[in-house]
């Protein structure tokens, strides 16, 4: 098993697995319970997504557009603190 994505959390860890699992690969969240550890934990690089070895060449790159997707989006919303939303 290898790590194609750490998550910033298990939201995002399970949509990399349910995007993984459409394409035909297997997928698995590791580290999910250890989030409710938080305060006696490091709370970074707790949850990730693992499928078999030889797997990683499908999965990476579709975990990564992913992950570039969810950072556009945390950005766009970064930029957005502070507006008005619309009425």
């Amino acid at each position: 098993m290898k790590i194609v994505y750490r998550a910033e959390n298990i939201i995002d860890a399970n949509l990399v697995k349910g995007a993984l699992e459409i394409e035909g690969i297997t997928a698995f969240v590791s580290g999910e319970y250890l989030t409710g550890a938080a305060g006696e934990l490091p709370c970074w690089n707790l949850v990730a997504v693992m499928v078999a070895d030889h797997d990683v060449e499908r999965a990476a790159p579709i975990a990564g557009r992913i992950d570039l997707a969810l950072r556009e989006q945390r950005a766009q919303n970064d930029g957005l603190a502070g507006e008005a939303l619309p009425a």
